[in-house]
């Protein structure tokens, strides 16, 4: 196994997390920024205002996007599996 091989799994490793935790992260962002906004406007200093909201909407994003994300997943450990005796041998 060369350390191009090594360098180019990590890599992979690396998209895979960030594409599969950007849709969540994302959603947790925007709802995050939404309640703020409105925990100014109105005063309203609750703070469990504040995470109540976040984990109800990336619940449901997970809800939506949790097939995509294991498929994405299993692809990629498909893909380590697969290609074991090149990166061993």
């Amino acid at each position: 196994m060369t350390e191009e091989m090594v360098i180019a799994i990590a890599e992979r490793a690396v998209w895979i997390v960030l594409i599969v935790s950007g849709p969540l992260l994302l959603i947790a962002l925007v709802t995050g920024l939404i309640v703020s906004i409105f925990q100014a406007t109105t005063s309203i200093q609750e703070q469990t205002m504040s995470f109540v909201p976040k984990i109800v909407a990336v619940l449901v994003a997970l809800i939506f996007f949790g097939p995509w994300m294991i498929s994405q997943m299993t692809d990629y450990f498909y893909d380590i599996l697969n290609n074991l005796t090149r990166y061993i041998g």
